[in-house]
């Protein structure tokens, strides 16, 4: 399809220059109606807004410029109003393409336009103060999606994950830990007033007192060190469930450790853009073109955590990577032009930075909403959310919905072992084509390379192969977009296309050179279903 494309663009552009039209940025993609044909192009529409004319008179000077020309594959154009012209795709086009898909098997819908560039994707990125969340949760999904599809069209991705573990947030967790160590030793103690609640904060406390390890020396940062250390394992066992594993860690501390993070005051003291106040230091915002400034040393001498968070997107650029892809949840919405405003004012091109803003996931359950509290440890966990639904299903879940969107997740539904569920929907296609050819070789009808594609000419069998031709093109746009939710909505209609298909035309028949045909047909669907399904992160059971 991008070749025909390709095609259609030079040959629109060769009419445009013979009519001395204007070449303008249009568009060739599927009209909303399928009997507006195969690719619609909006370019008579922008022609005549440029040069006062009337649309439909420029658009048929257009398409009579076109059908005098040798256009491969194209069966006949039309023009509708407002002014969009029309093209229908022979149907030996669509045909033809099913040995296409077969011959490339697993690589199909792979491309390189990544070419080997250097990417990192970093997400999670939770500090090690608890459990996974289902919010931790959509993160991880998007962002080990992106990376899957970044390194599917040739992106050579790095997934990374960055810590705070030198904040207030960690010597709370100490505080808390140490709190109930005391308590469960029969001691007086005063649990912080923001400490953070839960059983896992107890079973931690717990662990030490039944097990003390030689060098415990009951100090806060004793207790935040094992605690952190606990927690992350149990992060790592979450994501692994997931099928989720990274390749680098980076934290917080490191920046202090290594001075980088003193280098970052300096250097913007030296730019005058620190300043005091109120016994706080501030990062002068407002003279980079921000609506206020913003603290970034506290009176406490605590530093914000704009200040380590662009210490390490400095250290990031200074890797070299072609994009540096930031998957957030919502919190960061208003923080994160902060680092950015600041690594310009230094002298950094951010054009390679792109930040991802995902909405926050509320659990749904017999129609009512669950509250959750964080802090109080009044939260669904992950893990409980994996053990109750498995890997498939919850990393479907958060993936079908674009980011930008609030994601209402109905255990319900997300429960439901029928077809209403849409991950065993999708499986259950891959599933049964699967057990079609399993059915076909019994029958001594097996895949044939000389299967005659001609014969495919039931509505729905050309249904099939328009969706099916779509799949490189969608994939290698959903590179660039970084919307994930796009492949899945795209699986979802082409698993209903196979169903009507399977419903309609009858696979296994007397007909032996019709059922090598609709076989190959099916594989080539099974195909790009798993590929697909591959992208996502999601199995693809051969029974069901």
């Amino acid at each position: 399809m991008k070749l025909l494309k390709k095609d259609l663009y030079n040959k629109i552009n060769q009419v445009l220059s013979t009519l001395d039209y204007p070449i303008k940025d249009y568009t060739l993609i599927p009209p909303k109606k399928s009997s507006f044909g195969d690719i619609s192009s909006n370019i008579a529409l922008l022609i005549g807004n440029e040069l006062k004319k009337n649309p439909m008179d420029c658009g048929q000077k257009i398409l009579d410029e076109l059908n005098k020309l040798t256009l491969e594959n194209i069966k006949s154009i039309t023009i509708t109003n407002p002014g969009f012209i029309n093209f229908f795709i022979d149907d030996s086009f669509y045909q033809s393409y099913i040995k296409t898909i077969i011959s490339q098997d697993s690589k199909f819908g792979k491309s390189s336009i990544g070419n080997g560039k250097k990417v990192n994707v970093e997400f999670v990125s939770a500090n090690p103060t608890g459990p996974l969340t289902v919010g931790h949760g959509r993160n991880a999904v998007i962002g080990d999606t992106i990376s899957n599809l970044l390194s599917w069209n040739g992106f050579g991705v790095t997934r990374e994950y960055y810590f705070n573990n030198a904040g207030r947030q960690m010597r709370i967790l100490g505080e808390s830990v140490q709190a109930r160590y005391l308590g469960l030793s029969g001691k007086t103690y005063e649990f912080p007033e923001e400490g953070y609640q839960g059983n896992y904060i107890k079973k931690i406390a717990q662990d030490i007192i039944d097990n003390p390890p030689n060098d415990f020396d009951q100090s806060t940062e004793y207790f935040r060190s094992y605690a952190e250390q606990v927690i992350f394992n149990q992060i790592e066992k979450s994501l692994k469930k997931l099928g989720i594993k990274f390749d680098v860690y980076t934290n917080e501390k490191t920046f202090y450790e290594n001075g980088k993070i003193d280098l970052l005051i300096k250097e913007l003291q030296e730019k005058q853009l620190i300043y005091e106040k109120d016994g706080a230091r501030w990062f002068r915002a407002s003279a980079l073109g921000k609506e206020k400034d913003k603290v970034y040393i506290k009176s406490s001498g605590e530093p914000t955590y704009r200040v380590p968070d662009t210490a390490y997107h400095r250290d990031k650029l200074n890797r070299k990577f072609d994009m540096i892809v930031d998957v957030f949840g919502a919190d960061h919405a208003d923080s994160y032009s902060d680092v950015l405003v600041a690594l310009e004012a230094l002298g950094y091109d951010i054009t390679p930075i792109r930040i991802l803003i995902y909405q926050f996931v509320t659990l749904i359950k017999d129609g009512k909403k669950i509250k959750m509290s964080t802090r109080k440890a009044n939260f669904v966990t992950l893990d409980q959310l994996l053990d109750e639904l498995g890997a498939d299903v919850v990393r479907y879940f958060f993936i079908m919905r674009s980011i930008n969107s609030h994601l209402d997740f109905d255990l319900n539904l997300a429960s439901d072992q029928s077809d209403k569920n849409p991950v065993f929907y999708l499986q259950y296609a891959y599933a049964r084509i699967c057990n079609i050819i399993k059915h076909a070789k019994s029958k001594s009808i097996s895949l044939n390379k000389s299967f005659n594609p001609d014969v495919l000419c039931h509505e729905d069998e050309l249904r099939l192969l328009k969706h099916v031709v779509l799949f490189p093109e969608l994939i290698e746009s959903t590179s660039e977009t970084l919307e994930p939710q796009n492949i899945a909505t795209y699986l979802q209609e082409l698993a209903s296309l196979f169903h009507r298909f399977y419903s309609k035309c009858r696979v296994i028949s007397d007909n032996l050179i019709l059922s090598e045909a609709r076989l190959n047909l099916i594989y080539a669907i099974k195909i790009t279903l798993g590929n697909g399904l591959k992208i996502l992160g999601i199995s693809t059971p051969e029974k069901m």
